[in-house]
């Protein structure tokens, strides 16, 4: 008995252990925790799902600056020349006006020294020809005034004496009158002498007497008229003399208009040299302060394509290249077209800079660690070669600013936001490929109801 128990006693301890290395190795009595697990992980996603994600559009930019004269810009020569001296290295900073490089001349109609000299002569000598034809011009003037002065004295002179004539013609007229009258009463008187002669009334002698008295009256009248004849005569010549001074003093009054005219000809011929000696001294002038290459704005000088001594420069062309300082930066985007209804100018943007660390959730900004925010300043209405278009985004003053280490020409990646909407509508609509939903800025509500006022 005593040896089949203990035989029985093994075998239980045997089967046991067997049944606790199955129990272990299988795990037949463990309790799972997945389920618990699953239904928490499935609570957490769907509420997930209805968490606020922010809508956005991201496109890759370059730092840039916001107005054309903070952009980097050449330095070019307006004159052809050669080098004669540079005054600064690449990577100096200047200030506006400083001098950049000195340049010799290489043209043969600009090498004589004293150019500038002569040409300034010849404006003297012109100007002083100018002047002795504008005092020809006054003399001409003065010559015309004592030609009037003479005329109308001359003509008063010749009609004091036409008045004179008048007068004698009249007195002569009077005297032919006078004549004629004792002429016809001596006529009337012979013819009856001569009746009475006939008839033996008076005598031969007394008719004689009458006879006499009757030639004299015909000697008298002849001459009363010829002097009358004389006198319209003189009158006549006097007319003629005063046409004859009319027609004079014209022709030297013309002509004294004629050497005015003349000379205000060769005024104005002289004004007009003397204007284009003025332009070319000016010209010379100005051409000798180019010879000195200056710096246009502050800035640091980069990219110089010249180099060491006598290196001759065209006209135009570039001998250094500077970048301003102090620039206002700003960030060219590109976006493509069927994205461009969907910003607008005041719309926010995430920017990332390349080298600065940061991490990111486009849907959820607030999260997003080292980030920065701008506004779209602009739009451009022209597509480029690579067919987007060109948007321009500035800081945003009331955000974090903008580190200062950056440069023009630096990356950015660029988040464009949009409306908010719940995850699960975003991605429905990333699965059926639909657009955000179009969003409409602040400014642009704005407008809207000051145009709803005004109506």
């Amino acid at each position: 008995m005593n040896n089949s128990y203990k035989t029985i006693d093994i075998d239980t301890i045997q089967g046991n252990s067997e049944i606790k290395s199955f129990q272990h190795i299988y795990r037949v009595n463990k309790y799972s925790n997945l389920k618990k697990w699953i239904t928490i992980i499935g609570v957490i996603m769907i509420a997930i799902l209805f968490l606020p994600w922010t809508q956005n559009i991201k496109a890759k930019g370059y730092v840039t600056t916001l107005r054309q004269e903070d952009r980097p810009q050449e330095i070019n020569s307006v004159i052809a020349g050669k080098i004669n001296k540079w005054y600064i290295k690449e990577g100096d900073y200047v200030q506006k006006g400083d001098t950049i490089a000195l340049l010799d001349e290489i043209k043969v109609e600009y090498m004589d020294p004293e150019l500038l000299q002569k040409t300034k002569d010849q404006l003297q000598y012109k100007q002083a020809a100018s002047d002795g034809y504008q005092g020809k011009a006054n003399t001409s003037v003065l010559q015309k005034e004592a030609l009037i002065k003479a005329n109308e004295y001359k003509l008063q002179s010749l009609d004091n004496k036409l008045k004179q004539q008048y007068y004698k013609v009249e007195s002569d007229s009077m005297d032919v009158m006078a004549a004629t009258n004792d002429f016809n009463i001596y006529k009337r008187q012979i013819e009856a002498a001569k009746a009475m002669l006939d008839k033996g009334v008076i005598s031969l002698t007394e008719f004689e007497k009458r006879k006499s008295g009757y030639q004299s009256a015909v000697a008298k009248k002849t001459s009363a008229e010829n002097k009358l004849l004389q006198d319209k005569k003189e009158l006549e010549n006097i007319l003629i003399d005063k046409k004859s001074v009319i027609q004079d003093y014209n022709d030297k009054i013309a002509k004294a208009d004629g050497d005015k005219y003349a000379s205000l000809s060769q005024i104005s011929s002289t004004a007009a040299d003397i204007s284009k000696l003025e332009n070319t001294y000016n010209s010379y002038t100005l051409r000798n302060k180019l010879y000195y290459i200056t710096a246009p704005q502050n800035g640091q000088i980069i990219q110089a394509k010249k180099g060491g001594v006598g290196e001759i420069v065209k006209e135009g062309e570039m001998l250094a290249e500077i970048v301003p300082d102090n620039p206002a930066y700003a960030i060219e985007m590109f976006v493509e077209p069927m994205n461009l209804p969907l910003v607008s100018k005041g719309q926010k943007v995430s920017i990332l800079f390349d080298g600065f660390p940061s991490i990111v959730f486009s849907g959820w900004p607030n999260t997003t660690y080292g980030t920065f925010k701008g506004v779209i300043s602009s739009i451009e209405s022209n597509i480029n070669d690579k067919g987007k278009y060109r948007i321009l985004i500035q800081p945003n003053d009331k955000e974090k600013k903008w580190p200062t280490q950056i440069k023009p020409g630096i990356g950015a990646y660029c988040i464009t936001l949009l409306k908010d909407v719940p995850i699960y509508y975003e991605i429905w609509r990333n699965i059926n490929g639909f657009p955000p939903e179009y969003y409409v800025t602040e400014s642009a509500d704005k407008n809207k109801a000051d145009a709803k006022k005004k109506k």
